[in-house]
């Protein structure tokens, strides 16, 4: 099974998270961490600084690693570097996206995550509660 290894960018502003929804493809309508695929010769927060700016508009501050996430979909393997990420500069202006919402942990579970996605939420959670 191929092997596709993305990042996904956990933008956090105080108790807040940033989700988008998705507004293409075969998992169009379901939420997710912004993020993308890593090009050759990038590091994943190389590559999550550029798919950020290309994605919303906005630079970021790339920070701690959450999680690697590993999950099969039925056609591919999707490996997905997590971090927290901080805004430098921008308006999160969603040039890909259908819809964002900044989540707390109270609504975290209010949309319905991706399933690569699903496997941070939790991590997530804990996170906010400290």
């Amino acid at each position: 099974m191929k092997t596709i290894k993305v990042v996904a960018a956990v933008i956090r502003s105080g108790d807040k998270v940033f989700a988008t929804q998705r507004g293409y493809g075969e998992f169009e309508g379901g939420w997710e961490f912004p993020g993308g695929k890593i090009e050759p010769g990038e590091t994943p927060e190389q590559a999550l600084i550029r798919e950020i700016k290309e994605e919303l508009d906005t630079e970021i501050e790339v920070g701690e690693r959450i999680d690697t996430v590993e999950y099969d979909y039925p056609k591919f393997h999707l490996s997905m570097d997590c971090f927290w990420c901080s805004i430098i500069h921008g308006d999160l202006v969603l040039l890909e996206a259908e819809d964002s919402k900044w989540l707390t942990k109270d609504t975290l579970y209010s949309v319905d995550w991706l399933p690569a996605d699903a496997g941070l939420v939790q991590k997530i959670e804990n996170e906010l509660n400290r």
